[in-house]
């Protein structure tokens, strides 16, 4: 009798440390399934117990972590304690999908399964693929992302595994917050998946102090059995997105952006202060002003003003190609065509292309009512440079944004800035790079943030140098590009217009007399029909 009185004193003092103690809990009776090895115990590292800490310590907690450093099945044993021990907490984990959330649950199950009995004090009521309730008032349940997930719980812990690939969470979050109100806490853990969305928002405003979230990192080498002679092993077959997003928490280079980290880190590195903002509302800005020789080119992509989208342009240095002025603003689409009207004098009467979609018509049809003197305009495949309009073909004007023609101007932008030939100093165009992602084979801004300055920097690119199937011959383009920007013309009547005829010139000809200033191409002296460029 008295041994037996010894063995419950000795049991109820395990409960009574394991109750107050998670990281205990964990190591003396936690088993866990490895993969190849079967049943383990759970020896928890120094690094999962800082986790521990911070997550009691914290009401709210955003991981960034490396893969298998064993987050989810720690945050698993977590939850375990948690409904084990107190009563009444509503515990929810939401997963990518329904298989991850089962397979959660069944983390849970082995880790109960392998307790002693008398560890459980709580009897199991309901037991299923995602769910487990004690009789205390407890419970974990674990669902796949919905777009109503866990609104209506009342929740003491939420738990959102792998949060930077949950479809739609930014509005999931904005569902969720409210059923924390009562107190409720929560672990949003992930491997990083790209720069934008709610997971990176709420991570990077941890880092800065803008919210309520401890934030927590965790790269490969918070492990203490991985060296470098693993990571060189691990990462010999991996590609450089593959190693920044499993391995090295880098969310700018794990993302299927648009642009190669290389080429987003150049555009980074040549951001500047504008040395001017100008504009009723101070969003145009000016890196350099304009040079009496200078020559230049506008594009812009037209908003409709009081939306969610921006107008934008940017003006563009053909000589040095470089991106000299950018405006980003939400205006009416007329007063947009006041606005380039007014900077594309004021650069030279620059060859000036908006998108003509939609709104753009707006724009255009304000431009030409003031004259604006070297507009682009395209029919077939001829191409009209000057004031004049062809009768009934007021649309010819300006870019026509299609689903082919989105490709090759987007195309053009990639090459230009992936050779170094077009710069910018733009931090919102930084910005928007960020952010601008392969998604279901298309490339398009992240759901929640905007591409019109990376849309209108790529019409401004296909300009300055094209190479674009939209002419039957690219050299039309080009040499219309050139024309407008060399020459105003200004000698129409009505019955008569300025075609460009399509000849064959070698863009890179153009591109290093123009740079240069040279009057000779790699190939030789500018055939005369094109002298025209460099008169005066």
């Amino acid at each position: 009798m008295a041994v037996i009185t010894l063995q419950k004193n000795k049991q109820v003092q395990e409960i009574i440390k394991c109750g107050k103690d998670p990281t205990y809990f964990f190591n003396m009776y936690v088993k866990i399934q490895h993969p190849t090895r079967g049943l383990l115990s759970f020896k928890t590292y120094k690094f999962q117990d800082e986790c521990v800490k911070d997550f009691i310590g914290n009401r709210f907690t955003v991981v960034v972590k490396s893969r298998q450093l064993g987050l989810s099945t720690l945050v698993a044993a977590y939850a375990v304690w948690l409904a084990l021990f107190q009563k009444d907490k509503n515990i929810l984990i939401i997963a990518t999908k329904l298989q991850v959330a089962q397979n959660f649950i069944k983390k849970t199950k082995i880790i109960l399964r392998n307790l002693p009995p008398w560890l459980v004090l709580p009897s199991i009521t309901a037991d299923n693929k995602q769910l487990i309730e004690f009789s205390h008032g407890s419970s974990i349940k674990a669902i796949p992302t919905s777009d109503d997930a866990g609104r209506s719980e009342a929740l003491s812990l939420l738990i959102v595994d792998e949060a930077a690939f949950v479809k739609n969470f930014d509005e999931l979050w904005t569902g969720l917050y409210p059923t924390l109100s009562t107190g409720g806490r929560a672990i949003v853990l992930s491997t990083p998946n790209g720069v934008g969305g709610q997971y990176y928002k709420l991570y990077k405003d941890a880092e800065s102090g803008q919210n309520e979230f401890k934030p927590i990192k965790l790269n490969w080498d918070v492990h203490p059995e991985r060296d470098q002679a693993w990571f060189d092993k691990e990462t010999r077959n991996m590609s450089p997105r593959q190693i920044a997003q499993e391995l090295l928490c880098d969310f700018a280079a794990s993302g299927e952006t648009f642009l190669g980290d290389e080429e987003i880190k150049w555009v980074y590195s040549n951001i500047k202060n504008p040395v001017e903002r100008k504009g009723f509302d101070r969003n145009v800005w000016i890196w350099r002003y304009p040079e009496t020789e200078g020559k230049y080119l506008i594009s812009g992509d037209v908003a409709r003003g009081d939306g969610k989208d921006y107008s934008t342009f940017h003006i563009i240095d053909i000589n040095v190609g470089d991106v000299v002025a950018e405006y980003r603003g939400k205006i009416a689409p007329d007063r947009f065509g006041d606005l380039l009207n007014e900077f594309g004098l004021m650069y030279n009467k620059a060859l000036l292309c908006p998108e003509n979609n939609t709104y753009g018509y707006a724009t255009i049809i304000r431009l030409r009512d003031l004259n604006y003197p070297k507009m682009f305009y395209q029919k077939s495949n001829a191409l009209y440079i000057g004031d004049y309009i062809p009768v009934g073909n007021t649309d010819a004007a300006g870019f026509n944004t299609s689903g082919k023609t989105r490709g090759l101007i987007l195309t053009k932008l990639e090459e230009l800035i992936r050779n170094k030939a077009l710069i910018t100093y733009s931090s919102r165009f930084y910005d928007e790079l960020k952010t601008f992602v392969w998604q279901d084979n298309k490339v398009s801004a992240m759901k929640g943030e905007n591409d019109d300055l990376v849309m209108s920097l790529a019409i401004g690119a296909w300009l300055y140098d094209s190479n674009s199937e939209r002419s039957r011959d690219s050299g039309a383009v080009n040499r219309a590009m050139l024309a407008g920007m060399a020459v105003n013309i200004n000698h129409f009547n009505g019955a008569s217009s300025s075609i460009i005829n399509n000849e064959n010139m070698r863009r890179s000809q153009m591109r290093i007399d123009l740079m240069n200033g040279g009057r000779r191409t790699q190939s030789g002296m500018i055939p005369p029909e094109f002298a025209w460029i460099y008169r005066g």
